[in-house]
């Protein structure tokens, strides 16, 4: 696999390698500008990351202390990570949306103990088994990914052009996976004259073959009921309308036709939801549908982290089918029980 891709018009990308993550790398995109080159996501805080990620730089005619700006699409650690030493070593400015910056912020001034009991409450309140809570009362890890990332020093701000001398690089705020998730629409003819309106920095919005992970916009301290899933879904029809010639995503290869994907992608949550509402002809608890929805992998077959994705992910879709009107929660069960209507 090359690890470095030249997309032509003065964009190219290296594979940052994710340790021990399926999805094996992150595309950080270098763009050219008239002021020194700028990365488009930077990739996992990791020795051997940094390491591929100088190599992948020096590979595309730069290197880590020649970078001028720092585009974060969110704040995830396989895209924000290594943030923080590119900054080191360059002065660049990082910019990241308003919301997923204050969850930044709000990460490196949470001790992990409070993570830890959020995350226990979430678990009971979803109906957890005690052998899948127990770990977390005791778990105290010195440092967990993410857990010291950079603060940006810009904001994105949606519908506004970056400052990037030479091009033409608009937000659009596509919230979903994370609250404040950006797509980067470089408004520019593409290179090789393929049809639609421009490129598209996609990260983890739209990918060619994943489905990106919608769960909970998790926040010790807020209690507002959110609704994800609906925020995705109105993002990617967003998206769709855009039009773009070529997507360049976040992970697995770049690709054409994002308005085919994006009705792929309305599918197939749709069918879930028709899917999840089916299986709500009896009460359940959270993890009671997480266990009973499709899933890559059987359910026994899920880690230990990965279930609580999983979990996360299922709230995400019962918050949405209530505000549809297409369920509902039972009044005093404890812990919350849903049921079709």
């Amino acid at each position: 696999m090359t690890q470095v891709s030249d997309h032509g018009g003065g964009v190219r990308s290296a594979r940052v390698p994710i340790p021990d993550n399926p999805l094996g790398y992150t595309l950080v995109y270098v763009v050219d500008t008239d002021a020194g080159p700028v990365l488009v996501d930077t990739g996992w805080d990791d020795p051997a990351s940094w390491d591929t990620l100088a190599e992948g730089l020096e590979a595309c005619g730069t290197s880590p202390t020649d970078i001028h700006g720092v585009v974060i699409t969110h704040h995830h650690p396989d895209h924000h990570g290594l943030s923080g030493q590119v900054r080191e070593a360059s002065g660049a400015w990082i910019a990241m949306h308003a919301a997923d910056a204050a969850i930044v912020r709000r990460t490196g001034e949470t001790r992990p103990e409070r993570w830890f009991a959020y995350m226990t409450a979430k678990l009971e309140a979803a109906g957890a088994p005690e052998d899948h809570v127990a770990p977390l009362r005791t778990a105290r890890p010195r440092r967990l990914p993410g857990f010291s990332p950079a603060v940006p020093d810009r904001e994105i701000v949606p519908g506004d052009l970056l400052p990037l001398p030479g091009r033409r690089l608009r937000a659009i705020w596509t919230p979903g996976h994370t609250p404040g998730h950006v797509c980067l629409h470089l408004e520019e003819q593409h290179p090789a004259r393929l049809p639609g309106h421009g490129r598209l920095f996609s990260g983890d919005h739209l990918l060619p073959e994943i489905t990106p992970h919608i769960g909970l916009y998790e926040d010790p301290d807020d209690a507002t009921v959110t609704d994800p899933l609906g925020d995705y879904l109105d993002s990617l029809e967003r998206v769709g309308r855009l039009a773009p010639a070529e997507v360049l995503p976040a992970h697995q290869y770049v690709f054409t036709d994002a308005p085919a994907r994006v009705r792929e992608l309305l599918t197939h949550h749709e069918e879930r939801l028709d899917g999840l509402r089916t299986l709500l002809v009896e009460p359940l608890t959270p993890w009671q549908v997480a266990e009973r929805m499709e899933w890559n992998r059987p359910w026994a077959e899920i880690p230990y982290g990965s279930r609580n994705i999983a979990v996360s992910e299922a709230e995400a879709h019962l918050r949405r089918l209530v505000k549809l009107g297409r369920a509902e929660a039972v009044a005093g069960s404890e812990p919350v029980t849903y049921v079709a209507v």
